[in-house]
């Protein structure tokens, strides 16, 4: 009958791990409305876990069941194929481990009311008070995290990137120690992300003008009809552009990221380092792979250039730096370099991208558990005015605690790319499939391929240097009389750094497996 509004069809199997972790956070806003006060952190921590960890359980049963569907969920807006899951099961597994790190005690603030230093602050910490609404703010921002690679189309995608973005501009503002910093970073990060997300909706409104359609397979067929040169599409291609490559601190968009890793609370900077990193490299294959893929002569050239200036910026300024943190960030900036080289190769011997899409997944997995893994030792080494940021302050540490030191000198050589560490393979995945691609393309730029793979090389050995200048300093230097203390780690702790450990030395020794996983991931990719 005209007139009659026919229902949308909901595949509520297909999106249940999405909707769980969702309604965890709905129901963890509930609980700060109407629990008492001394009951809420008692609620909330098993409520996130066992949410995080049986969304997890549900992916595993999605893939063992291989119920795919042959197209996007939700009336074409979530693409639920085997990319969307492996990216979904790493982040459902770094927040988890996340989320131990922030029930430690001493990360962050009493009041965030209350100003830096006054009374009220002191009151508030005297009294034991304590933010229990970060438990359902990451739950929304793992949500985003999980909608933001899957959506497949452009206004899903944005309200995933708000859904991820939001909280975390929050989350970033509550840490217990340098406060101001803390506050700074929170205001940067959402003023530069309020800018990124207003030149995203302004290119998904010039892609819209072009194609007549927000959704990405509707975009990749108007491309396939229509001159590639119209004026929307090159606007729409460079402002989409900007939105995506400022989430994962590709440059010249990366200011942000030393400033606001350095500000936040470490447990939330590590999600960000690993878990946002993940979900925005995912949305950059989703736009430029399924959406754009068949205007890939136009925008590799400038991928080309962004790559190389990324990996630049992010070895050499890392080696200036003072403090663990910026310079951690500053790492995470080359690796962002590393990973766009994987996103250039967009063609293999089968025509198509999935042995890229496999090297690039591998590396996610790698970098972004060897990443939480480094933060979580951060938060042990202590000054008396909270984390030893300071890189003078870790000299001599191999002497205060070996075992400490020798992890986290193992985390360094694995963000190097030293073999026998999941690091090497990471990389040596990525360039292999770049030189596979140059090779196979045929075009002009398959040189350039070769020249960018060189450059990350000479990245990595130039990364390797700054690497290995904190394992000097913690082994072969001196501890200072009033050097910094080892904060005894709670079992939440201890279990984030195994973890991480097990899986930077087992992948170095036995890649295999896991490249398997990702190998069978990539075959399901919506490829254009």
């Amino acid at each position: 009958m005209n007139g009659v509004i026919e229902a949308p069809t909901i595949e509520y199997g297909a999106l249940a791990p999405l909707l769980l972790v969702f309604g965890a956070a709905v129901l963890g806003v509930l609980v700060e409305a109407f629990a008492p006060r001394y009951l809420r952190r008692a609620i909330h921590m098993p409520l996130t876990l066992l949410s995080l960890l049986g969304a997890f359980a549900l992916v595993i049963v999605t893939v063992v069941k291989g119920d795919l569907a042959e197209t996007a969920a939700a009336m074409g807006a979530v693409a639920i194929d085997g990319p969307a899951l492996f990216i979904w099961g790493v982040v459902l597994i770094l927040s988890a481990v996340c989320v131990l790190m922030i029930n430690d005690e001493g990360h962050f603030v009493a009041s965030a009311a209350a100003v830096p230093g006054s009374s009220e602050e002191e009151e508030a910490e005297a009294a034991g008070s304590e933010h229990t609404e970060i438990y359902p703010l990451v739950l929304f921002a793992v949500g985003g995290m999980m909608l933001f690679p899957a959506a497949n189309d452009l206004l899903t995608m944005f309200v995933a990137l708000e859904v991820m973005s939001l909280p975390l501009y929050l989350l970033c503002g509550l840490a217990r120690r340098r406060r101001l910093l803390s506050q700074e970073a929170s205001m940067k990060y959402f003023l530069l992300g309020a800018f990124s997300s207003a030149f995203f909706l302004y290119g998904a409104a010039m892609i819209y003008g072009f194609a007549g359609t927000v959704s990405l397979t509707g975009i990749s067929k108007a491309l396939g009809t229509s001159g590639l040169l119209d004026p929307l599409l090159m606007i729409g291609l460079a402002l989409l552009g900007v939105g995506l490559l400022f989430k994962i601190g590709a440059a010249p968009f990366q200011a942000w990221k030393p400033d606001v890793y350095q500000g936040a609370p470490t447990p939330i900077t590590a999600l960000m380092a690993s878990g946002t990193l993940v979900a925005a490299v995912g949305a950059v294959l989703r736009v430029f792979w399924v959406g754009l893929g068949n205007l890939d002569w136009n925008w590799r050239p400038v991928m080309w250039a962004v790559a190389a200036l990324t990996m630049i910026i992010g070895s050499v300024l890392a080696i200036t730096q003072t403090d663990i943190k910026r310079m951690l960030a500053y790492s995470s900036i080359a690796h962002a370099g590393f990973l766009l080289i994987g996103v250039m190769a967009t063609y293999d011997k089968a025509g198509q991208n999935s042995g890229s899409l496999s090297a690039i997944l591998f590396y996610l997995l790698v970098y972004s558990l060897t990443t939480v893994g480094a933060f979580a030792v951060v938060t042990l080494v202590r000054d008396p005015g909270g984390e030893a940021w300071h890189l003078s302050r870790w000299a001599g540490l191999g002497k205060r605690s070996p075992v400490l030191a020798g992890v986290f000198a193992f985390f360094l050589l694995a963000f190097a790319g030293i073999p026998l560490t999941s690091g090497f393979f990471g990389k040596y995945a990525v360039f292999t499939a770049a030189l596979g691609s140059g090779m196979e393309s045929g075009d002009s730029l398959g040189g350039w391929m070769t020249g960018l793979v060189v450059l990350g090389v000479v990245a990595s050995a130039v990364a390797a240097f700054f690497y290995v200048r904190v394992i000097v300093l913690m082994f072969f230097s001196e501890p200072a009389a009033d050097g910094p203390t080892i904060a005894v780690p709670s079992m939440g702790t201890v279990a984030v750094i195994t973890v991480a450990l097990l899986v930077t030395v087992g992948v170095g020794l036995f890649p295999q497996p896991v490249l398997d996983l990702a190998n069978q991931a990539a075959s399901g990719l919506f490829i254009r």
